[in-house]
């Protein structure tokens, strides 16, 4: 009793809490020094986006503070219904009028009213669901067709409405992460090589099926061979990285932003923070995701049970991995794959959901 009475009153990870709100504050000016002219062209407003993005942060601590106070265990029970209702919203996605196209891709659902990002809350579901079902099977994960299979097939179900979306980004990463939770829950060595073996040439596939898709891979080799068109992006991105030098320009006076780089504000924001704030700001953006995967994982080692452990390594993995396609990708070191950089780009459902996965990250901190 003495034990559990302790567990209760124990504080949360105070160093995650405070790289997460670090980030948030960045993120939120650096939103409205990028954004600004664009609003102002707009909507006639500079302070839109600023607006909007201050009603997301207080939503997202809202809901990051009650998952801090909803013990973790409770989301065992919504591992099936969470997972049976991410594949009828990805489902619905496909239907016309209610998923929203955008940027080449249908990952906006549209329901009475309110659009959302059916990707975003799928990728915490599908987490959850997986350090349950993981949980459950972890005695048969030496057995590929009574461990593996079942939690295989459920994901791969996902992945592939993702991909028609097409996301196939974010179908990397849920494949990824399926990996790493079967690693750690025990799965045999030889079945996770068979998978990484049936993955590597199904997504080398995948790029060569969709033209775009090996149209970014060609402007990642090569980006001036067509620098006005394929190429324009990365190149913009490149020279903001360039522009800021050592200490940057100062915040406000970049010159990227000025329809130079497009999204500035969401996928390439990173990209304003090199210009604004130079190699310094670039550095600690980097070093602050650091420090968040090195407490995720040691929130992960330490937690009371393997349910615990799982979850808080899979939503760890699905935030970091997010953060570095972002920054690969606008420093041209991999091509680029349209996704945001967590608690700093600009946008709805993304940070809500990405600050839900950090209220369960906390919660797992105060069980240790």
């Amino acid at each position: 009793m003495d034990t559990v009475v302790r567990n209760e009153d124990k504080l949360p990870d105070i160093i995650l809490l405070l790289v997460t709100l670090i980030l948030v504050t960045v993120g939120t000016a650096m939103i409205y020094s990028s954004s600004s002219i664009i609003a102002l062209e707009k909507f006639k407003d500079g302070q839109y986006f600023l607006k909007k993005q201050i009603f997301f942060v207080f939503a997202g601590i809202t809901s990051m503070i009650i998952m801090t106070r909803v013990p973790y265990t409770q989301l065992r029970k919504w591992a099936y219904p969470g997972m049976l209702l991410s594949f009828v919203l990805l489902s619905l996605l496909l239907i016309p009028h209610l998923g929203m196209r955008r940027g080449g891709a249908t990952r906006w659902l549209n329901l009475f009213g309110f659009s959302f990002q059916v990707t975003e809350m799928v990728k915490i579901t599908i987490v959850v669901f997986l350090a349950h079902l993981l949980t459950r099977k972890a005695h048969q994960l030496k057995d590929f067709g009574k461990g593996v299979l079942v939690p295989l097939i459920a994901t791969s179900i996902a992945i592939l409405l993702i991909l028609l979306e097409p996301d196939f980004g974010t179908a990397v990463i849920i494949a990824t992460i399926l990996l790493l939770m079967l690693f750690i829950a025990g799965a045999q060595i030889k079945h996770l090589s068979l998978l990484v073996a049936a993955f590597i040439p199904a997504g080398v596939a995948l790029i060569f099926y969709k033209g775009y898709r090996l149209t970014r891979l060609t402007a990642f080799l090569d980006p001036w061979k067509d620098a006005d068109n394929t190429g324009f992006q990365i190149i913009q991105s490149l020279l903001s990285f360039g522009s800021g030098g050592t200490f940057g320009v100062g915040i406000g006076d970049g010159m990227q932003k000025l329809f130079y780089l497009p999204e500035p504000h969401t996928d390439f924001i990173l990209s304003i923070i090199a210009e604004e704030s130079g190699f310094i700001g670039v550095t600690i953006v980097i070093v602050m995701f650091a420090v968040f995967a090195f407490r995720g994982f040691m929130i992960a080692l330490k937690a009371p049970d393997l349910f615990g452990t799982l979850l808080a390594a899979g939503l760890t993995m699905v935030i970091v991995m997010e953060a570095f396609i972002n920054i690969a990708g606008v420093m041209g070191l991999i091509p680029l794959k349209g996704l945001v950089l967590p608690f700093l780009s600009y946008g709805g459902t993304a940070f809500i959901m990405t600050m839900t996965a950090v209220g369960i990250l906390l919660n797992i901190s105060t069980q240790t």
